[in-house]
């Protein structure tokens, strides 16, 4: 699944409070408006942000639509939801639009490269990343996306080093969930087992213990059966004695 990131806190308490109509005569809908306190009207891209969070993703289009079209931000927003309804190259378009507006808007760069991650053109996707990168060094989920590319072309070494640079910036980059930015971030991979595995080893690394402990869970849940390969890992070597470790080590692999 790809996890999308796109900042709508604000609206989605607003969507929040607009779902409950209080009832004719109730406390609540009895309430004095406070002077000064009337909400502005949201604009087309505050609507269409709401309609991403609520994950209506045709309305969200219609919406941003009606927005600036010189912005860079409105279409890749446009494309951001064509990616979340499968239609890639509808996507890839509305990206490459963003950039005849702003040539160096990296979100839009990054996000082309996660079409073609999709499209398993890996090499090109890393092009896009390192692209969107050299604008924007300190955007974890460039990072991030770069080391889910190199680790599906076998580079693990190359994806720890990505992957620790985006835990540098972004403690929690692995475990966001939901809707929180403008940038696509990606973590489709083939071999989810390994995949744990490798960010186990990267946790412990880094001395997050209980996040090194939950991904070694996952990736015997899925399928890993390499226990000594586990037990060897330097990474590990400070986690051998505690309990939580010990516990994790004799689960027994999930055959798949």
């Amino acid at each position: 699944m790809v996890s999308i990131r796109f900042s709508v806190l604000f609206f989605l308490t607003i969507a929040a409070a607009s779902a409950q109509t209080p009832a004719a005569g109730s406390a609540a809908a009895q309430v004095t408006p406070v002077a000064g306190l009337t909400p502005a009207p949201l604009t087309p891209e505050e609507r269409g942000d709401v309609f991403m969070a609520r994950k209506m993703f045709r309305e969200a289009i219609a919406s941003y639509k009606n927005g600036p079209q010189k912005s860079p931000v409105t279409w890749n927003k446009i494309g951001i939801a064509w990616h979340n309804l499968g239609d890639m190259a509808l996507a890839r378009t509305n990206y490459e639009h963003a950039l005849k507006v702003d040539k160096n808007y990296a979100e839009a760069i990054n996000n082309i490269g996660t079409i073609f991650y999709a499209q398993k053109k890996y090499r090109s996707a890393i092009s896009r990343y390192k692209r969107a990168l050299l604008l924007e060094p300190d955007k974890a989920s460039f990072w991030s996306n770069l080391g889910t590319a190199y680790y599906s072309t076998g580079k693990f070494p190359a994806m720890m080093e990505a992957y620790s640079k985006a835990i540098s910036l972004d403690p929690e980059i692995f475990e966001h969930r939901g809707i929180v930015g403008t940038e696509m971030q990606d973590r489709t991979v083939a071999d989810r087992a390994r995949y744990h595995f490798e960010l186990a080893r990267l946790y412990a690394k880094i001395g997050k213990d209980d996040l090194a402990v939950q991904y070694l869970r996952r990736c015997f849940e899925e399928g890993f059966k390499d226990k000594e390969k586990v037990k060897t890992s330097p990474e590990f070597t400070g986690l051998l004695d505690k309990p939580e470790f010990i516990e994790v080590m004799a689960l027994e692999p999930r055959v798949l």
